[in-house]
């Protein structure tokens, strides 16, 4: 990456880390085998799944039957819901969901509706986080699906998914949890979330884009939604991509060695500092939040504004979720906790790396500072021009 640019976009997606680019290497020139293939091309291929697939297991807490690759988050997302929702069908036909989920999960259910069955999607508290009381309000007998994300991908907000997972195992509930912004900070053992289903991708852990992972309890019934041979426990047809599950697995590995500690300090300074700016407020809970995640509303500006000036200054944030921006349906997370319209329209998504620097965050928030000095002086410019023009009866 360029020295000059700042990159806090780190939730919408991460560069790929040389070592986990310089593991894959091999794997589309030398062996690039079809690991369906008996011949050994094939069968090296083959091995380096398992052993991926091994490591995933390993970090997730079960056995490597129970993962299987996908071509990312929200294939998993959608492999996981539709499926379970299908295949338990017989059992009843309510599902249940909450404000606040990413679009692959959310779209989803919307989807699922129309096939006729009933969804339930939870309210969350002011802070963004669900109270495991409404779920149990919420469970009738007919409930057979529960999705609720490990923590929000605009404002990073932790749930209380082990709580849930609790909840929906007393009422033999199968329950999904949508990972994928959480394996870099948070504990993804599966036992101990009380999960059946699991989604983590790799594109949010500086790994390649275009490979996911879902762990699969043992048990727990899926209707494939893709048809082909029988790869990945027939779920996911199609020739594996060897490389990219190569590049997931040692990315896995690498999570270990971050700095979590350091990042969160990084963060709780940038917070402590924004808030020292009287028309800025904060998203989320401030405790109960991913150690990467700012989200805050700055009243009285656009944040498509401010985001096309810090981009002219090569610092590069987000408003909003990546896959939300640039849509004009305002974020459903924002105004799940009560966000105005306004307070929506001046929101700013700020998410650290395991790279950012102090330096860096410094730079953000002069730069910040100085943008939004620009935008009110011009605001005043205009409106005393503006007042001069007013012609005199």
């Amino acid at each position: 990456m360029n020295k000059k640019e700042i990159y806090l976009d780190h939730a919408s997606t991460t560069y790929t880390d040389p070592q986990v680019l310089e593991a894959m290497l091999p794997y589309f020139t030398e062996n690039f085998g079809n690991p369906k293939s008996i011949h050994e091309k094939g069968r090296k291929a083959k091995q380096a799944i398992d052993k991926a697939r091994i490591e995933i297991a390993k970090f997730l807490n079960c056995d490597s039957s129970e993962i299987i690759f996908t071509g990312s988050g929200t294939e998993s997302n959608n492999i996981a819901i539709i499926g379970a929702a299908r295949a338990n069908k017989e059992k009843g036909n309510h599902l249940i969901t909450s404000k606040i989920e990413h679009s692959s999960v959310k779209k989803v259910f919307e989807y699922l509706e129309k096939e006729g069955f009933e969804v339930t999607y939870l309210d969350v508290e002011k802070n963004g986080i669900i109270n495991p009381e409404d779920l149990k309000k919420a469970i009738k007998p007919e409930s057979i699906l529960v999705s609720i994300m490990h923590a929000n991908n605009e404002i990073g907000t932790i749930q209380p998914i082990e709580k849930i997972g609790e909840i929906c195992q007393e009422n033999g509930i199968i329950f999904h949890t949508d990972a994928c912004q959480t394996a870099l900070y948070l504990n993804l053992d599966s036992e101990k979330l009380n999960v059946d289903l699991l989604t983590m991708n790799s594109s949010k852990i500086y790994g390649p884009k275009g490979i996911g992972a879902l762990y699969i309890r043992r048990e727990t019934k899926l209707s494939p939604i893709l048809f082909g041979g029988n790869h990945e426990h027939a779920l996911r047809p199609g020739t594996q991509a060897t490389a990219n599950i190569v590049g997931l697995a040692e990315a896995v590995k690498l999570i270990q060695k971050y700095d979590n500690e350091k990042l969160k300090k990084l963060r709780d300074n940038l917070i402590e500092e924004l808030l020292k700016i009287d028309e800025v407020t904060l998203n989320g809970d401030q405790e109960q939040r991913i150690p990467n995640n700012i989200n805050i509303s700055i009243k009285g500006f656009n944040s498509q504004e401010i985001l096309l000036h810090l981009d002219n200054a090569n610092i590069y944030v987000s408003s909003g979720s990546a896959c939300g921006s640039g849509l004009k349906n305002p974020s459903g997370t924002l105004k799940a906790i009560g966000l105005s319209k306004n307070e929506i329209n001046s929101s700013l998504r700020i998410s650290l790396g395991k790279a950012t620097t102090t330096k860096e965050t410094e730079k953000f928030l002069n730069t910040f500072k100085e943008i939004l000095e620009k935008l009110k002086k011009n605001r005043f410019t205009n409106l005393s021009r503006h007042h001069h023009q007013i012609p005199h009866h």
